[in-house]
């Protein structure tokens, strides 16, 4: 059987390489995958074009196509090209995803193009833009005239992007999914009619449809959740499944007592949260697995094979009764067969043992990883500075981030008292995570994910009291999805009275590297502060910032925002791909919140680190 499978996969393989630019069928019939009327398996790996810097795309999928796959699976990333309502971005950077699927086709891979509108995936939103909270009426994931209307805008430009690229058209992509993991938003959202729910997937699927899309169509859901999940006329593939009879069973129950089978999620590792253990799962039971598959013709895709990197804001968060919020790492390692950097671990050795045939191309040179001599802090700035020069919008109760018309960094909100107060501060509506100065002395760091939302607090005459509000990743999963608005989103309250009348809201969005030039002041520990130095490469390369000596904030690397840290971990560096770094003089700018402690200096090393947890106390 495995014979047979290799000569499918070699003729797969040689067919796309071939026929690129020539038009192709693919279709499921007869229970079957088949190309150009010839049965194939699918081995694909989930790697997502806006997690790896557009420069290490081509290296990437060549590392997917040595290890014996032969298609690349991708959401699509709604939020990360609307960048404003009605704003589209397609081209720029890491956000080419016509490029990016058609470096796959050049590199020998098929894709698996998966549109959402809702992805999950532990990105921002669940890849919805923030500021579909700002339209009236509309319910994310429901079936409105609001959020139909602007699913089907989404789909509309995506599909200029990609309508060339199907295989029908001489292109890569071979299937697309309609909605995403829907059986389980079902199976949360009981208090919703089954019949709303299946309204709302078929209105979706159709857009797919009526836009142009004529590839097959799959869902992707868990095994026992298909009647939540599957679409007629849509193959049902499940999620994590294990058990090959089991899927093998679900599968013909909802689609005509036939396959093809697929686990359009097969999981080699697993996600991570900030404060957490990181998970890990061993080679041995992800070659198992795989085998497994291969011996009964189940066609797969590993989530992730390669994860990369949730650069900047775009890390999301889960939701739980433990904690209200479970914010999502930087690190998207996943603990996946192809390390954050790129690397070849000893899974994806293992899995290409496995996969791998005589057509099976070499791995591809690791990209060179250097150190720096530790790099001086020169300029230290408190945020106050900055803060001075920002006009602030005054009203009678802290807005949301989204009343600001902000999506994600930070907000810093201030009052000021002309009779004292003493009493519990309680801020039951902080989302999520809050740093409290009385006259410019820290009180207290106010957390959402320990459910820390009070302090006690004595607050004199002629006082001011600041509280900046940091948003930390908006919900990707459940049914919380629905409640994501950002910073104080309920009345502050000091002893029991609701504290109202000239809130001054000064907005730091962080959306790019701030402008230190004018600003000299030193700042000050415990206070929120902006790192500033400078470095000289000869030669660059891949590294990874120490971030140990700090507490919590954001980096900036040459203008890029690199991602969070915060030192509860367990990762506790920061991947910097040498791509963005150049040959001579490099800066370095770091927000860091906490500060309880002046640094003079960020080092760098040649491993990361993820798994060293310290979690703060409750």
């Amino acid at each position: 059987m495995k014979k047979i499978i290799h000569i499918l996969l070699f003729l797969l393989v040689i067919n796309l390489s071939s026929t690129a630019q020539q038009k192709q069928t693919f279709a499921i019939q007869d229970g079957n995958f088949l190309l150009n009327g010839n049965p194939v398996q699918i081995h694909s790996g989930e790697m997502h074009y806006s997690r790896i810097p557009q420069p290490y795309w081509r290296h990437r999928l060549k590392m997917m196509k040595a290890m014996g796959l032969n298609a690349v699976a991708t959401y699509v990333f709604w939020n990360y090209h609307e960048i404003a309502p009605g704003v589209w971005d397609f081209k720029t950077g890491n956000k080419n995803l016509a490029e990016y699927i058609k470096t796959a086709q050049e590199e020998g891979l098929f894709v698996i193009l998966r549109p959402g509108p809702y992805v999950c995936a532990e990105w921002e939103f669940g890849g919805y833009p923030w500021f579909l909270q700002n339209v009236p009426n509309m319910v994310i994931r429901g079936n409105n005239k609001e959020y139909l209307a602007a699913t089907k805008a989404y789909f509309n430009e995506l599909y200029k992007q990609v309508a060339n690229l199907q295989i029908t058209k001489g292109g890569p992509i071979i299937m697309v999914q309609g909605e995403n993991e829907f059986g389980s938003y079902v199976s949360q959202r009981k208090d919703i009619p089954l019949e709303e729910h299946k309204k709302y997937s078929a209105a979706v699927f159709q857009q797919l449809k009526d836009v142009g899309f004529e590839v097959p169509f799959f869902t992707s859901d868990g095994s026992w959740l298909f009647e939540g999940g599957a679409l007629p006329g849509a193959l049902p593939t499940a999620n994590g499944e294990d058990d090959v009879a089991k899927l093998k069973k679900v599968v013909d129950q909802f689609n005509n007592n036939q396959g093809p089978y697929m686990v359009a999620e097969f999981y080699p590792g697993w996600l991570d949260h900030w404060a957490e253990p990181f998970p890990t799962q061993k080679s041995e039971q992800t070659v198992r697995q795989t085998k497994k598959y291969l011996d009964n013709n189940v066609s797969f895709n590993y989530y992730m094979v390669h994860g990369g990197t949730n650069f900047g804001f775009t890390s999301g968060a889960n939701y739980d009764k433990e904690h209200d919020i479970q914010p999502d790492m930087t690190s998207y390692d996943y603990d996946a067969p192809i390390s954050e950097a790129g690397w070849a671990t000893p899974k994806y050795n293992a899995l290409r043992e496995l996969l791998k045939t005589k057509e099976t191309p070499n791995i591809p040179e690791q990209f060179p990883v250097i150190t720096i001599p530790n790099i001086s802090l020169s300029k230290v700035v408190d945020l106050e500075d900055l803060k001075s020069k920002i006009d602030p919008i005054i009203e009678d109760t802290p807005q949301t981030f989204e009343q600001l018309n902000q999506g994600d960094g930070y907000v810093w909100y201030s009052k000021k008292f002309t009779q004292p107060i003493s009493g519990k501060l309680e801020l039951n509506g902080l989302r999520d995570y809050a740093i409290v100065y009385l006259n410019g002395k820290k009180v207290a760091e106010l957390n959402r994910y320990y459910k820390k939302y009070s302090c006690e607090i004595e607050v004199p005459f002629n006082a001011t009291l600041d509280i900046l509000v940091e948003n930390m990743g908006r919900i990707n999963y459940g049914s919380q999805i629905n409640s994501n608005n950002k910073g104080i989103i309920s009345p502050v309250i000091i002893n029991g009275e609701t504290i109202t009348g000239n809130w001054e809201m000064y907005k730091f969005p962080m959306n790019r590297e701030p402008d230190l030039t004018a600003y000299k002041n030193p700042g000050k520990a415990n206070r929120p502060v902006l790192y500033q130095g400078a470095f000289d490469l000869k030669k660059t390369g891949d590294t990874f910032l120490d971030m140990r000596d700090f507490g919590k904030g954001i980096v900036f690397i040459n203008g890029i925002n690199i991602g969070r840290y915060w030192s509860v971990g367990p990762q506790q560096t920061l991947y910097v791909p040498g791509c963005w770094l150049k040959k001579g003089k490099n800066q370095i700018t770091i927000f860091e919140q906490k500060n309880e402690t002046i640094q003079k200096e960020v080092k760098t090393i040649t491993t990361p680190i993820l798994q060293d947890l310290k979690p703060e106390k409750g």
